[in-house]
Formats: C-alpha cells, sequence, structure tokens
C-alpha cells in the first residue's frame, strides 16, 4: 500500500476489506504486470527465430505452447504466488528484502556501526524460534565462515546488476516488438527504416518525461494494462474458436517430450526464447510493498495468468493452421491479429509497452536507490516526484545512462532475437538469485527443517537452470550485453563497497579518544564560538579523525557540537518515533551531544531543512528528558564517559504499545540504551548474556514539567545557538592504498574508488547541505 505521506515511511500491518483489496488488485495491473502481459508480443517470434522451424505435423508449436504453459504455471504462479511472496520483509519483496531478512536472524551482514539498539527497531522483528531450531547447523555455518559472508553480498550484487540490466533491455525489447507490427502494413524496404526511428523516438520521450514522475499519468496505467489484457484474451478466443478449437489438448506434458524427442539439441536451445514468457514475474515480488499479497495474488490468478493462456493459445491455433511462413513476423504476434482491428491493436500494445516499460525503470530507480544506502553502490542525486506517494524517485544520471543504452540496444540489434537472448539471460539469473535467497530464508527465518529448503532449491532451481543453460548458449548472439553488464556494474558496487569497509575500518582505528576533546579548553587557545556546528561521521562512538584535524587547523569550535551518524539498519523502514539515538559526549556543561539517524533501506531521505529542525527538536527533547545530571563533576569516570543514547521521538508514537517485559538472549555487547523511567520509555540494559526490555507507558504531560535552571539554561543555548546558524563539517576524503599493497589493491583503491569518487556526487549534495553552511575538511586515508 503506497504512502499517503512522503515522511510517513513506517507503515504497520493493516487488514485490508474486500473492496480495498481489490482496487489495489486493479492498480497492480499498471504497477507490477506491465512486463509480464506484453511478453506474448514476442516469445513466438523468438522461439522460431533460427533454432526451431515451424512443421506440418504442429510439433513444434504445440511443444512450444506446452512449455510456455507450464513455465508459467510453475514459475509465476506456484513459486511466486503461493511461495516467494509470503518471504515479504515487514510487507517488502524484492532482493534487498530477503537479504534483509537473511542479516536479521543470522550473522552475516557487512553493514559497518551496528548497535545492539538497532534490534529494538519495532520493524526489526524476529519471529522465535521453536526449542528445537532444525535449521540451527545451516546458521552456525553461514555465521562461522566470513567468506560466506562476502559470497552472499555477491550473490545480491548480482541479482541487483541484473535487474538494472533489465533496466536497459526491457524497454528496447517491449517497444520495439510494440512497434513492430508495422511490418504487417508496409514493405520490407520501408518497414526496416520506420521501426528502429520509431522505437528510438518513443525511448526517448519515455526517458525524457522521467523527471515529471508518474503520479500525474500513473492513474493510467492499470486501465492501459487491463484493456492490453482483455484484449489479448478475446484474440486468444477468437483464434482459438475460428482456427483450432482442440489446441487445449497441446497444454498435456506429453507434447514437451515429442517437442524435445524431435527438436532435440534446437528444442534446448529455443528454451531462451521461452523463457521470454515470465519475464516480468520478479516484479510481483519486488513491488509487493505499494500494494498487498491478497491483491497480488487476486489480480494475478484472476486476471493476468487466464488472458497469458488464451493469448498464447490463440497464437499457436492460428499458426496450427497456417505453414508457409517465409518471414519472421508471418509467426510473430500480429500474424494473428484479423487485419480489420490491426492498427487498434497496435495502438494499445504501444500504450501497454510503455507502462511495461516504465515500471522497470521505476524499479531500477528503486533497487539503485536501495544498493546506495546499504553502501553498495556509489552517490547519486535522488530526485522524489511526488510529495504525496512515497517511493517515487527519479535519478538523473542513471536515467539519460539507461536512455542511451536502450537507443543503443535497439540500434545495435534491430531484432527481436538478439534482444531477447539478452533479457532471458538477465530475467532467469534475478530468478536464480531468488530461488537461492528464498532457500535461505525458509531455514533462518520460517525455521523449516534444512530438507525443505533444499527441496525447494532443487525443484525450481534445476527448472530455472534448464532456462540458464539455454540463455547462456545463446552468449555470441546477445546474450553478452547482460553477461558484460552486470561485470561491469559489480565491479564498480564491489570497489565502492570495499572501499566504503575500509573507509570505516580506518577510522574507528583512528578514532580520538573523549579525553582529547574534553581537555580542548581555554588553556589550550580553543575558541566556541555561537552557533550549532555538526560534524558528520560514520561512528557511533568516539570522535572522528577529521573533528581532531579540524580543530588543529583551525582552533575553534561551535557552542553546541552534534555528532551526527546516518546509518543504514537493515529493516524497510525505521519508525519516525524510533529514528533519533540521542546522547551527552562528556559532561552536561560541555554541550556535546551524539545523534544517530537511523534508516531503512526503503526509506526517504529528509531534505535538510526538515532535518535540521527535526534535530533540534530531538535535541530540545532529551535535554528535557535527559534530568539525570552529574552531582560530582570532579568524579573522572562519570565525567570522561559518553551517556548511553536514548530513542527520542513523540509520545503518541508509543502509546500503541501495551506494557510489557521480555527477556532475549543475546551475544555480550558493550552498546546500551537508555530511557528514563518516568516517563514513557523503553529502557534496554545489558546484563552479561541476556537483555531486558521494559516499556512504560505512563502518561507523559511535557508541558507541566516545571524545567530545572540547568535544563533551561541549556534549553535557551540551544535555541540561541540555532538562531547564530548552522554549520555543517563534513570530510572531504583523499583515498590511497598503502605502501607495500598488492597491484589488485591499489588498482581496486588508487584508480577504482578514487575514479568513483572524483566522478559521483560528493556527501553534501547527497546530504543536500547548503554550501553556504558547509565546512570540508581535508582527510587522508591510507587503506
Amino acid at each position: 500500500m503506497m504512502d499517503p505521506e512522503i515522511g510517513k515511511s513506517f507503515k504497520s500491518p493493516i487488514k485490508h476489506s474486500w473492496k480495498s483489496t481489490l482496487l489495489l488488485a486493479y492498480q497492480s495491473l499498471g504497477v507490477v504486470y506491465g512486463d509480464l502481459s506484453i511478453s506474448p508480443l514476442y516469445v513466438f517470434k523468438s522461439t522460431f527465430a533460427e533454432d526451431i522451424t515451424h512443421s506440418e505435423t504442429n510439433e513444434e508449436i504445440f511443444g512450444v505452447l506446452s512449455f510456455v504453459f507450464w513455465t508459467l504455471t510453475l514459475v509465476p504462479l506456484l513459486k511466486y504466488v503461493f511461495i516467494v511472496l509470503r518471504a515479504d520483509d515487514n510487507g517488502e519483496g524484492g532482493t534487498f528484502a530477503l537479504y534483509s531478512s537473511i542479516c536479521r536472524h543470522a550473522n552475516v551482514c557487512l553493514l559497518p556501526n551496528r548497535q545492539v539498539a538497532d534490534e529494538e527497531v519495532s520493524t526489526y522483528k524476529l519471529e522465535a524460534p521453536p526449542e528445537k531450531n532444525n535449521g540451527s547447523w545451516v546458521k552456525i555455518w553461514l555465521e562461522k565462515h566470513k567468506k560466506l559472508h562476502t559470497a552472499l553480498l555477491v550473490v545480491v550484487m548480482l541479482g541487483t546488476c541484473m535487474v538494472i540490466g533489465d533496466g536497459v533491455l526491457t524497454p528496447a525489447i517491449s517497444v520495439f516488438s510494440a512497434v513492430s507490427g508495422l511490418e504487417l502494413s508496409m514493405s520490407k524496404d520501408h518497414h526496416q527504416y520506420a521501426v528502429v526511428p520509431i522505437t528510438c523516438f518513443i525511448i526517448i520521450c519515455l526517458f525524457a518525461l522521467q523527471h515529471f514522475g508518474t503520479h500525474q499519468v500513473g492513474f493510467l496505467f492499470a486501465p492501459v494494462v487491463l484493456a492490453w489484457l482483455l484484449c489479448i484474451s478475446a484474440l486468444g478466443i477468437y483464434n482459438i474458436v475460428h482456427w483450432n478449437p482442440h489446441v487445449y489438448q497441446a497444454l498435456s506434458p506429453y507434447y514437451m517430450l515429442r517437442f524435445l524427442k524431435k527438436t532435440k539439441k534446437g528444442g534446448w536451445m529455443s528454451l531462451g526464447g521461452i523463457l521470454l514468457c515470465i519475464t516480468g514475474s520478479e516484479a510481483m515480488f519486488a513491488d509487493l510493498g505499494h500494494f498487498s499479497y491478497a491483491a497480488i495474488q487476486i489480480a494475478f490468478t484472476t486476471v493476468v495468468y487466464p488472458a497469458l493462456i488464451l493469448a498464447y493459445m490463440g497464437q499457436a491455433a492460428y499458426l496450427s493452421r497456417h505453414h508457409k511462413i517465409y518471414t519472421s513476423y508471418q509467426i510473430g504476434f500480429y500474424a494473428s491479429v484479423p487485419e480489420s482491428v490491426r492498427w487498434a491493436v497496435l495502438m494499445i500494445a504501444i500504450l501497454a509497452s510503455v507502462v511495461g516499460s516504465q515500471a522497470i525503470i521505476s524499479g531500477t530507480f528503486s533497487i539503485i536507490n536501495q544498493s546506495q544506502s546499504l553502501g553498495c553502490f556509489p552517490r547519486v542525486k535522488v530526485v522524489h516526484t511526488s510529495d504525496k506517494i512515497h517511493g517515487q524517485i527519479y535519478i538523473p544520471e542513471i536515467n539519460w545512462m539507461l536512455m542511451i543504452l536502450c537507443v543503443a540496444v535497439a540500434v545495435g540489434f534491430r531484432n527481436t532475437k538478439h534482444m531477447g537472448n539478452a533479457s532471458g539471460l538477465a530475467v532467469i539469473t534475478v530468478m536464480l538469485v531468488t530461488t537461492s535467497l528464498t532457500s535461505l530464508v525458509i531455514i533462518l527465518c520460517w525455521h523449516k527443517p534444512p530438507l525443505l529448503a533444499l527441496a525447494f532449491f532443487l525443484f525450481f532451481g534445476s527448472i530455472e537452470a534448464l532456462y540458464f543453460s539455454a540463455s547462456l548458449i545463446k552468449f555470441l548472439e546477445g546474450a553478452w550485453l547482460p553477461v558484460l553488464l552486470a561485470f561491469f556494474l559489480m565491479t564498480i558496487m564491489y570497489v565502492w563497497h570495499y572501499a566504503t569497509i575500509k573507509k570505516y575500518e580506518y577510522d574507528l582505528h583512528n578514532k580520538v579518544s573523549l579525553d582529547w576533546l574534553l581537555a580542548l579548553g581555554d588553556k589550550l587557545g580553543i575558541v566556541r564560538v555561537p552557533g550549532i556546528g555538526l560534524v558528520y561521521t560514520g561512528l557511533i562512538s568516539g570522535i572522528p579523525a577529521n573533528f581532531s584535524r579540524f580543530v588543529t587547523n583551525l582552533p575553534a569550535f561551535h557552542r553546541i557540537l552534534v555528532f551526527v551518524c546516518i546509518k543504514s539498519v537493515p529493516v524497510p523502514y525505521v519508525p519516525p518515533a524510533e529514528r533519533y539515538l540521542v546522547g551527552r559526549v562528556g559532561p552536561p556543561s560541555h554541550r556535546s551531544y551524539r545523534c544517530i539517524a537511523r534508516y531503512g533501506y526503503r526509506d526517504v531521505h529528509q531534505d535538510i531543512d526538515s532535518f535540521e529542525s527535526e534535530l533540534i527538536a530531538r535535541l530540545a527533547d532529551f535535554i528535557k528528558l535527559d534530568s539525570s545530571y552529574d552531582t560530582c563533576e570532579s568524579s573522572c569516570s562519570v565525567e570522561r564517559g559518553e551517556r548511553g543514547l536514548t530513542v527520542i521521538g513523540s509520545s503518541s508514537s508509543l502509546m500503541g504499545h501495551p506494557n510489557f517485559e521480555i527477556d532475549v538472549s543475546m551475544a555480550p555487547s558493550s552498546a546500551s540504551v537508555e530511557f528514563p523511567g518516568d516517563v514513557n520509555s523503553a529502557e534496554l540494559e545489558p546484563v552479561s548474556n541476556e537483555k531486558r526490555v521494559r516499556f512504560f507507558m505512563d502518561d507523559y504531560q511535557g508541558s507541566d514539567l516545571e524545567l530545572e535552571d540547568k535544563v533551561r539554561e541549556e534549553l535557551e543555548e540551544l535555541c540561541d545557538a540555532q538562531g547564530a546558524g548552522m554549520a555543517f563539517i563534513l570530510g572531504h576524503s583523499h583515498v590511497r592504498a598503502k605502501p607495500g599493497s598488492s597491484f589488485l589493491r591499489k588498482l581496486v583503491i588508487d584508480f577504482g574508488y578514487n575514479f568513483l569518487r572524483r566522478n559521483c556526487r560528493g556527501p553534501d549534495v547527497v546530504l543536500r547541505v547548503p554550501p553556504a553552511s558547509l565546512l570540508e575538511v581535508g582527510m587522508v586515508y591510507v587503506l
């Protein structure tokens, strides 16, 4: 279900009425099923490109129809609708949702700066495992071998890269196949000069309009796809009745065996074309967060699946009575369309192909944004195109790159055969990744026996491996493109992630002690200037080295000092009431704080103005709550230690929780999160090997509390500092490999990462920091 407000990222589970579920099912047609519904345009044409021929016996066409029917039944219907859709992550789907669920149930995440407090986010839910967990040995094995953590991330990156590759190929093959209907109305000499230019024009227009967003025309998507599905259903019924009413017999698996027995190697190679009938199936899972499980299930089982089966049966019925095939378009979709309605069908097909392309383009933007939030993709500018509908984003640099690549594919390949080979390999690779990750979810998250997960993996994995092999054999005939794109993108993602982790380790190793900060005073010539200084760092404790470098070169810092850490948590959304962790750095008199802002991989990052206001409000709330001042400031152990961090949020956001107390086992940790017990709070105290979580739900009337003089003074200073202005202190990194490093390490860091860092957006652009308030501190990282 789409969020009505961009700032309202957290979605609590809602039970929809039948009316709202049916409405969501109708809306899902335009967003989820655009790509899948236009596959009849090119499946038969790609399958009969050259590996097999259509003979008088009809064994080939009936065999292909049988393969299409059972592939649609087993993969989209059985695997996705009834199994994979249940592996959601708080209602969200997709590759990162599976990875996020696995990371929360097993310690395999490679994200830095993890905290015990992250596990207390309400969306970080863990199902209580049974006393005897059959999959515990799998979890232990995964956690024990660090190389498996990297291998798991590489698999996720591979799936992500293939989704991005599909974002290049789908618009090209969809629009090209729709426009190719002109072939039947033009001579061969004319149509070859018309189809490609028209395709390129539509693709360019499609990408040029992306920055406007889809919210203004999105209401047209569902009617267009529904009209298309009704159209192909009607054409299918007409062709079945008119040409071959007995075509239903070809749905028997017997015809698959006859097909393979007759065609042998050619039939196996043609599976790469049959595979295209399930392209777009992954969207059912990837777009789950915008709708609901019931809505997507209803839409597919009652509308999409029957329409596709009728469309393929109709084409097969027509071809079973037409065997004189001289050109490729005589076996394509438009050949079975009666001439009287061909132009109308052509127009609907072009509109449906545009809708299907738009869905995959939006999905590409979304998965790149998720990759960036998890530190697996270089920084890019993310523009939110709608203030009302959450999740509609636009990434300018990615948009233009996709457009150039799409046009290049259309101009370079010029036929559905090569485009289909390329698209098929990308699609089936994503499905293999989903099958692998879902198998781990079955064991780790659902706590099912490993044998059940193995059966799931072998059954669906063997089907997909068969199609994968048929697609990979077409490497020189177009399938090389997704492999090349995936290799290029995976190299970028891995280099960026590797250097990001190494930079964090360097910061962690070189952070400055709290004693150093507290020793800075008038005696050392340090001046505290009016205003608020926000020091951005990836660390969740300690003083970052870039701040010590800043003070060394400019012996002054602001009266109010806030160390800000913006971190990602392996959940889709962090509720706004649980986003901020606030604590003190040093004694209250030092006026230094630490604020950790936590975001999920689908969360919308606030613009800088709202973030400033929110941060100041949360600091003020923390000051009001933190009434436990040090009574003896001379006590070094108290004065020089960092206080526990407190989750600061509105009391109304916590009122939905009942009073309860739970104990959960955990590994020992030094992190702590504290809440004062006299207000609405959740108190976490790590005690050796277990922690106790208490929620106190007393009424809190903040306006009725009498503030102490020290609290009032601190709030006044905060208000005065806000009026004096706010400065953003960011590190400007220069990275080089340490002496004696291997050639590969130097290549990755000195050339690869530095090239990406110089040519991608800086952190100030991503954080939307105003240039007038920016202070950059140069830092040399020797990794």
